[in-house]
């Protein structure tokens, strides 16, 4: 009894053992997995995609966009914090900090190797975003939010000119028409809020091109490349906080500096910066996850909630007019949104057919040269009957 007690001990620890390295096995695996989707930059592009798809990314870009022009109109008006290019600093300068953090926790997606992306990119999109979020907040500043608004019309031609000529993209004349809706339905609902400022309106106008470029660069950037939102944000930031501190004495008014600091505007102005990350992280996601175009016409149905923000928080009378445009925008972003998911159908389509035809090909040729061989061997032992 001795040995057979013996010899099923040897067989249990042999079978502890085994079952061990399995799971040792099983365990090395699924940290090699998550190093591998969190730990590079292919892994973090694909994890962003996965959980940030295009309807999350614009939901969450609209919902903190809605919230961060509220907010810095209401910091700029009833605050009395009137330098946009300050508060801009504010707000990437947070943005940095927070960024830092998740650094130093190893939160941060890893950034593609430096020779896939060009400094120069990467230099450009920081200086072009500096422009385009420090004109924002200035003419948010000098002008009402229907006219601040009715810029953003502008840079919907502006993107599709820029990207036929430098990326030789074109659309539909289907999505031509339904943007041509939608930029006059926002017209028509704008024009009663409508409060000109010569200033106010040079800066708007200048404000157009930088703010189509940024769009267009960070949407190649994160599609072509394998760029996230946060590991561009990481890379480009610093770039921005430069310039704007080069911007701020041309753009703001004197006495920054002499600002009466209280808890009332601090708790403000660092919401306002908060939801200034939350918007340059959502409006990255968003361009990733789709195009310029429809980031912008995103952008168009913002409008529709901010003109009636406006008339609940800033006493702005929208009127029938306003609301019948609403409407018109919101039936040409429907037709668009439907021309977009479309092509989305027939693109993945497309794709999976690209992806199947080489495969059902080698079965065809596999099975040729099957029957090839059937058919020699059927000739060679004929022949040795004959013989």
């Amino acid at each position: 009894m001795g040995l057979v007690e013996s010899l099923l001990e040897n067989e249990a620890r042999k079978f502890i053992k085994r079952k061990d390295s399995d799971a040792g096995r099983a365990l090395e695996e699924l940290r090699s997995s998550l190093y591998n989707d969190f730990r590079t930059s292919e892994g973090a592009k694909r994890q962003q995609q996965r959980f940030c798809g295009p309807v999350v990314a614009m939901t969450f870009n609209f919902m903190v966009a809605v919230g961060v022009i509220m907010t810095n109109k209401l910091v700029m008006g009833k605050i009395g914090f009137n330098f946009p290019i300050f508060l801009t600093l504010i707000h990437y300068t947070t943005a940095w900090i927070l960024l830092a953090i998740f650094k130093t926790l190893s939160l941060l997606p890893v950034s593609p190797p430096s020779k896939t992306t060009p400094f120069t990119s990467l230099f450009s999109l920081g200086v072009v975003m500096s422009f385009a979020s420090g004109l924002a907040n200035a003419s948010l500043k000098h002008n009402s939010i229907g006219f601040y608004q009715m810029a953003k019309i502008a840079v919907t031609p502006t993107i599709v000119l820029a990207e036929f000529v430098l990326f030789r993209k074109a659309i539909s004349h289907k999505k031509v028409l339904s943007l041509v809706i939608v930029s006059a339905g926002v017209a028509i609902a704008t024009v009663t809020d409508l409060q000109f400022n010569f200033f106010g309106a040079c800066i708007a106008i200048v404000w157009i091109i930088p703010s189509a470029i940024n769009k267009i660069l960070w949407s190649n950037l994160q599609q072509q490349a394998n760029w996230t939102a946060l590991s561009l944000m990481w890379k480009t930031t610093p770039v921005t906080i430069l310039f704007l501190l080069a911007l701020m004495p041309w753009l703001d008014p004197p006495g920054a500096l002499l600002f009466k600091w209280n808890l009332h505007s601090s708790s403000a102005i660092l919401i306002s910066a908060l939801l200034g990350f939350l918007l340059q992280w959502s409006g990255a996601l968003a361009l990733g996850a789709t195009s310029a175009t429809s980031h912008v016409v995103l952008g168009q149905f913002k409008t529709c909630v901010i003109l009636l923000g406006g008339y609940l928080i800033f006493n702005s009378d929208p009127g029938i007019m306003s609301i019948g445009g609403a409407i018109i925008a919101l039936c040409g972003m429907s037709a668009y949104a439907s021309l977009n998911l479309k092509e989305s159908g027939e693109n993945s389509m497309n794709q999976l057919q690209k992806q199947t035809l080489p495969v059902s090909k080698s079965k065809t040729e596999s099975k040729a040269t099957s029957e090839d061989t059937t058919s020699l061997d059927s000739i060679t032992t004929t022949s040795a009957n004959v013989v």
